[in-house]
């Protein structure tokens, strides 16, 4: 289905009335205003391309769905450049607004999540229902929203990245499945083939972001300039994204384009890693309070362990009157498991219990407040970890002690993949701080307008943006009215304000007057 944006015409005149009495320039009691004269300045809008990933299509709410479509920021641009020379802007919508996405029958990736209010408590919860977008049928473009949800840098470039053929084997993307041109086709070809005049550019973010979100899982490849052996969780090469970058902006500028461009926010700082606590184990929990004494006691061993080995900072030990932070796995610790194992076997403890112990809590500690605890690791707290339970009672544990040991966060360390350690938010930083300044680089070079979205996102986390009505719009989760449910894509008023970064900078660049978004049209949460 391909949707397009109704150009609606600039009426330029609004007439006030004014019914002052004193008024001597005011016979008739009308005072015409004067029109605001939109222009696109040294830019032509008449056919603008936006590229980019899931930032630019509009996803939100952890999905891609036709209402959340209608509110992505180039769609506000389009219409904003209307006013000034702009033309029809398409998008390749998807089949419904349940936003699950099917491939070959089978769904894939889930529906979007809605605030839902019916069992008491607001809850994210995915909508209900059957999800109608197939993959694999394609529709006819072309298509001015070219983003591709899910897409690295390099990934723009790849011929084949809309091949259905593809797909299982991860060489694919099955939202550019459906619009890609042919098989073959690369997105950055697709954007080239109709010939813009004008272009925004946002992506590089899920280089970096696919191994935030995934705890730090995936491997950190700087240094290593072949895309092709990277995993989907690995932090890209900054000299690769450069590079893709390079040639993205070359090949969209060749004919004489225009455009804009923007860096990326600082990825540890959003919702997704700031809403759960690395203190989220509360005294007062009748589930957890009066387990505290008895846990405690078990700790103890080991943590005369710890410090016999001189490492007394992993001692685990809850407070009965304040929260407790999560016993974690640091794989940037040293492993210890051999030396605690034998300590607590020179201690007296048998050998198979030592083992255990010193498997379990090799590269153990207690979180603080430099760590960032992945937004659905709140799923798995407190939780039995079935697999270590599993394992335990393989190798002779008795199913009850099996258990004791395997709460996630409390006897069974949280997994590298719950929590983002300070060692691999640095590599995150270091990674996108690189591919910051050779964004900034190269909008300097191609001479284009350039959005600091990292500076953005900094103002509103620390201050917020105010609204006309006096409200403002934070990055508190769910509340905050800048994020959607899932804590990284922003809801339908963040991208407004998104929107209007983008418009500013494009009129500081190129002497552009163009209406703004009014972020109030847009809605700060979907509810249930």
């Amino acid at each position: 289905m391909k949707k397009s944006l109704a150009i609606m015409a600039f009426l330029g005149l609004f007439i006030s009335s004014c019914s002052n009495d004193d008024s001597p320039s005011d016979p008739g009691g009308e005072i015409p205003t004067n029109p605001i004269e939109y222009t696109s300045g040294s830019a032509d809008l008449s056919n603008f391309v936006s590229v980019g990933n899931s930032l630019a299509a509009g996803v939100s709410d952890q999905a891609l769905f036709i209402e959340g479509q209608e509110a992505s920021f180039p769609l506000m641009m389009a219409s904003s450049f209307s006013e000034a020379g702009g033309g029809d802007f398409t998008i390749p919508f998807m089949s419904d607004n349940l936003g699950g996405l099917n491939i070959g029958g089978q769904q894939r990736f889930p529906n979007r999540l809605i605030l839902d209010f019916t069992t008491g408590s607001p809850t994210p919860t995915p909508v209900s229902g059957t999800p109608t977008t197939e993959a694999t049928s394609v529709i006819g473009g072309p298509f001015n929203n070219m983003a591709v949800p899910g897409a690295k840098s390099y990934h723009l470039l790849a011929n084949g990245y809309g091949n259905a053929a593809g797909l299982e084997a991860g060489l694919a993307n099955p939202y550019y499945v459906r619009f890609a041109s042919s098989p073959s086709a690369s997105v950055l070809g697709d954007a080239l083939a109709q010939n813009p005049t004008f272009f925004s550019l946002w992506i590089g973010s899920n280089d970096a972001l696919f191994y935030a979100i995934s705890g730090g899982s995936g491997t950190d490849q700087t240094g290593n300039l072949d895309p092709s052996t990277y995993g989907s969780n690995d932090i890209s090469d900054p000299l690769v994204l450069a590079s893709a970058y390079n040639t993205i902006l070359e090949r969209l500028t060749a004919n004489g384009a225009k455009g804009v461009i923007a860096n990326i926010p600082d990825i540890s700082q959003i919702p997704y890693f700031t809403t759960v606590p690395f203190n989220p184990l509360d005294p007062t929990n009748p589930a957890f309070g009066p387990q505290i004494p008895a846990l405690n006691d078990q700790f103890a061993a080991l943590n005369n362990v710890f410090a016999f080995l001189g490492v007394p900072e992993r001692s685990i030990v809850f407070s009965t009157d304040a929260a407790s932070a999560l016993v974690i796995k640091d794989e940037s610790l040293t492993n210890l498991s051999n030396e605690i194992t034998a300590t607590l076997i020179g201690g007296g403890l048998d050998a198979p219990t030592a083992t255990v112990l010193g498997l379990q809590y090799g590269q153990a500690r207690q979180a603080n407040e430099n760590d960032r605890i992945v937004f659905p690791s709140q799923t798995v707290i407190a939780e039995l970890n079935e697999e270590n339970f599993a394992f335990l009672q393989s190798i002779g544990v008795p199913p009850q002690t099996a258990g004791q040991l395997s709460v996630n966060g409390i006897t069974f360390p949280l997994e590298d993949q719950w929590v983002l350690t300070p060692d691999e938010q640095d590599a995150v930083t270091t990674a996108v701080d690189a591919y910051n300044q050779n964004i900034s680089a190269l909008a300097q070079l191609y001479d284009l307008a350039f959005v600091d979205m990292k500076a953005f996102y900094n103002l509103v986390e620390t201050e917020g943006i105010p609204l006309s009505d006096g409200s403002v719009v934070t990055d508190v989760y769910a509340t905050g009215g800048g994020f959607s449910l899932d804590g990284i894509h922003p809801s339908p008023r963040g991208y407004a304000l998104v929107a209007n970064e983008f418009i500013k900078a494009i009129e500081e660049k190129y002497g552009a007057v163009l209406p703004k978004v009014e972020p109030l049209d847009y809605k700060g949460l979907y509810i249930n």
